[in-house]
């Protein structure tokens, strides 16, 4: 059982990056194997609509660090994503990965997800609103924590200062192991994974 968490800074060792290492910490300690997958600082094609992946290639026409996650998420049994906030929302090169990413993936489904924020002082909310409906369209159960997954702090050391976010993070990275342990006992119970239908497409434009 494995957690893969997304860095989706463009500082691989800052404070979006400390949180999920708290997170990766309880996963670990609760027997969970767990991967911080950095995202890089170079520059991230946005998603062009282009069709070629058919949202069930696992695969990208961009070949990046998209792929390079997606290949990895096939093997996951968990997600969790990471962000710093910019501008209230997440930032720009994680936007355009996530887009990529679950269009072309065919690995998300019922795969337990959460998402992560970072920020000085606000506009953590309104980010994980955002990064969640990623998970809620891709059916996957989103784990909670006992506060907003989120941190506070302008570098590491700051984050180090904010014993509750931390806290949150362990509780979260509990939650999760817990949550993959369950669906794991439940595939040997012989509980299978819900069948989905084929999907159907309204058009609100006659």
């Amino acid at each position: 059982m494995k957690v893969l968490l997304i860095n989706g800074s463009p500082h691989e060792k800052g404070c979006t990056n400390r949180a999920l290492e708290e997170v990766a910490g309880a996963l670990n300690a609760a027997g969970v194997g767990s991967e911080i997958f950095w995202i890089g600082k170079g520059d991230i094609h946005g998603c062009i609509a282009c069709g070629q992946c058919g949202g069930s290639s696992n695969k990208c026409v961009f070949d990046d660090t998209v792929n390079q996650a997606l290949v990895k998420m096939q093997e996951a049994d968990g997600l969790i994503v990471g962000s710093p906030v910019y501008y209230a929302s997440l930032n720009g090169a994680l936007s355009s990965f996530l887009d990529r990413m679950f269009y072309a993936g065919a690995c998300f489904h019922h795969k337990p997800a959460a998402a992560v924020t970072s920020a000085r002082r606000a506009g953590t909310t309104a980010t994980l609103d955002i990064i969640q409906k990623y998970f809620t369209i891709s059916q996957m159960p989103i784990i909670s924590s006992q506060y907003w997954n989120m941190v506070h702090g302008s570098c590491p050391e700051d984050v180090e200062k904010d014993l509750e976010g931390l806290q949150t993070m362990r509780t979260l990275g509990m939650n999760m192991a817990w949550m993959i342990q369950c669906i794991e006992a439940g595939k040997k119970s012989g509980i299978d994974i819900p069948n989905t239908e084929d999907k159907i497409m309204t058009n609100f434009i006659r």
